[in-house]
């Protein structure tokens, strides 16, 4: 049963299935870039989107982050906690690259001596621009308390994933989180984690592994989000 829908983005498309507390997330072959301005779809990007994420989700679980992630219903869907989602994306960066890169006029590539942290304010028809904490006030989309919360445990997630990566011979570049309140008033991680959400890159040959492969037309799109699935994951995808 595919149930009733309530939201379709770029990349996912969410379906209420009659759980008050859980709802479907559905992963999708399409891909955008640049507020939607370019599209196209990747082979299979959304089942392996979707148990890389499964398997990031419960690796951080074990490792004291609570995520909205349930459980893997099929090759592209999960089942995930409903929650309210907070109007911001959280950007971790570790290293040079897209936008920052430009906007400080360096090199893309090297190494920042801390990690970066950046907001951006959800709004499509703004272009999801980069925001402050003073900005957030004036907005009032979101309690200290709560960013307080998703900046702790937006550092923790990118500590430990880098961590991670890194012993899989992968560089996470910069990764954009987003957080969301369930009932109970607690803060979980939700959404992806993904190639389409994060800047991975071979540690040996610097070779892109993510979505930049489909921004800058650089090709092998498929063959790398499968290698970065194998890589991380240990075998093959299901489709």
């Amino acid at each position: 049963m595919e149930g009733h829908r309530i939201y379709e983005g770029k990349a996912k498309i969410l379906f209420d299935r009659g759980d008050p507390d859980t709802l479907v997330q559905h992963f999708k072959d399409d891909a955008t870039a640049f507020n939607a301005q370019k599209k196209g779809r990747i082979l299979h990007k959304g089942a392996i989107n979707c148990q890389l994420s499964a398997h990031l989700f419960e690796f951080l679980e074990r490792e004291g982050v609570p995520t909205h992630y349930v459980e893997r219903l099929t090759p592209v869907e999960m089942k995930v906690r409903r929650l309210s989602m907070v109007p911001l994306e959280v950007v971790l960066r570790n290293r040079y690259a897209g936008s920052l890169a430009k906007r400080l006029g360096q090199p893309e590539g090297g190494a920042l001596p801390f990690p970066v942290l950046e907001w951006y304010y959800k709004r499509d028809d703004l272009g999801d621009p980069i925001v402050n904490r003073d900005h957030i006030r004036v907005l009032g989309v979101a309690s200290e308390t709560i960013l307080a919360d998703v900046e702790r445990l937006g550092r923790k997630v990118n500590d430990i994933l880098s961590g991670f990566f890194g012993r899989k011979d992968i560089v996470l570049a910069d990764m954009k989180l987003e957080f969301g309140v369930e009932r109970s008033g607690k803060i979980l991680l939700g959404d992806e984690i993904s190639p389409d959400t994060c800047r991975f890159w071979d540690a040996k040959t610097g070779e892109k592994m993510d979505k930049d492969r489909f921004r800058r037309d650089l090709g092998h799109i498929e063959e790398y989000y499968l290698e970065l699935f194998r890589r991380v994951v240990g075998h093959e995808p299901e489709f």
